[in-house]
């Protein structure tokens, strides 16, 4: 549900989705699993084969209940819940790249099947906000992964999404410590239609968490502007042996 009403780029990525679809009718997609001749980019048989993640603190890994931040890491995270569908290897890692580096946009769609089941623990009231990509990564793609999946999972579930966010700068996880990259992330996104936002149930939407700086850095930029509580969904964590 696009409040306010579809932007060009939105409407573009839906009639893309669309038409990608109606090509997979004549010329089906090979399984990324099994090999087979499917409509899917992951068959049914391979998608019910796929690892569930347990419900865990996605800082310190302390198992906890609907995916929640422990109290002790809540300290230093403004997110409350983390909810991950996947982890980021095997089939959730060639499904991501199909959907980010092979321009296969139905590969979204099929990330947004799988990381519905999730929201069926988030509150109705909760509003979907998407992790703006840096803009170069936009214009190389010819859309922003984050939006169009959250989006999609917006329509599927009958759930408000809307661009809190914009992207201020290219910066991007870089170096191999947290607060190095906590670092290049400051100033790298900008609060929008703050009047929009007062008081409002966040659940962040983003693809793969490594560290967590990206949704932490966004998480506290809304909570300053007036957000109730932020939350996260992803669909893959990377490192979570």
């Amino acid at each position: 549900m696009c409040k306010g009403g579809c932007t060009y780029l939105q409407r573009n990525n839906h009639n893309m989705l669309l038409l990608e679809k109606i090509i997979s009718l004549y010329a089906p997609h090979l399984c990324l699993g099994c090999k087979t001749e499917d409509n899917q980019l992951i068959c049914e048989s391979c998608r019910s084969a796929l690892p569930s993640v347990p419900s865990r603190c996605y800082r310190c890994r302390a198992v906890t209940r609907d995916f929640g931040v422990c109290l002790a890491c809540r300290r230093h995270s403004p997110l409350r819940h983390l909810h991950v569908a996947l982890h980021y290897d095997g089939l959730a890692k060639e499904l991501l790249h199909h959907a980010k580096y092979e321009r296969a946009r139905s590969g979204l769609a099929e990330m947004a099947e799988l990381l519905a089941p999730l929201l069926a623990h988030l509150p109705k009231d909760a509003v979907l906000v998407p992790v703006p990509t840096a803009t170069r990564r936009v214009r190389q793609r010819g859309y922003d992964q984050a939006e169009v999946l959250a989006r999609i999972l917006a329509g599927s579930q009958n759930v408000l999404c809307e661009s809190f966010l914009a992207r201020t700068s290219q910066a991007h996880q870089v170096g191999s410590g947290k607060a190095e990259r906590l670092r290049h992330l400051e100033g790298a996104f900008r609060i929008i239609h703050a009047n929009r936002l007062q008081g409002k149930h966040i659940i962040l939407v983003d693809d793969v968490l490594t560290s967590g700086a990206t949704l932490e850095t966004a998480g506290r930029l809304l909570k300053k502007a007036g957000a109730k509580q932020v939350d996260a969904i992803v669909f893959a964590q990377a490192g979570m042996g």
